[in-house]
């Protein structure tokens, strides 16, 4: 697993949902199972069945929460002299006249103004590293290769 790179607000985040995804929310569900069974047939049972079904994506997503905060590394102030994990980045894609910006980081991190970058995609791969004024080249999922120009860089505030 690639390691995560996560702010503190996300890190934290993420703790709080997995304490209440293994507790509380664990608890809910068992009982929202038995209270199905209590109804007879099983077969023919749509409240088991979403009950069960609930269980199993709840569980999912606590294996991920675990791999996750196991793996995380917890990115503090990043400078913003270059393009790295909690950085907000600027950028202009060849072919387009106005600048996009992109949080780059975790897919776990969530941003009320700006869209989460990961750094293991391949423009957010291409980007890491890079300054004010350079370009990066990547290859889109359709085969396409773009240029992208550094326009902006800076910590997430």
């Amino acid at each position: 697993m690639d390691q995560p790179h996560l702010s503190r607000t996300a890190y934290d985040r993420l703790e709080v949902e997995l304490a209440h995804r293994s507790g509380p929310h664990r608890r809910e569900i068992s009982e929202k199972i038995e209270r199905a069974r209590e109804l007879g047939d099983l077969s023919e049972n749509a409240d088991y069945d979403a009950a069960k079904n609930e269980q199993g994506l709840n569980e999912a997503r606590v294996r991920q929460l675990e791999a996750i905060l196991k793996h995380a590394v917890v990115v503090e102030s990043p400078t913003a002299d270059h393009v790295g994990p909690g950085t907000i980045v600027e950028i202009v894609i060849e072919g387009d006249d106005e600048p996009t910006e992109y949080l780059i980081g975790s897919i776990e991190e969530r941003h009320d103004t700006h869209d989460v970058l990961s750094t293991s995609s391949p423009l957010g791969q291409a980007l890491m590293g890079k300054k004010v004024g350079e370009t990066a080249s990547y290859e889109t999922p359709r085969k396409q290769a773009l240029t992208v120009e550094i326009v902006d860089i800076r910590p997430v505030e």
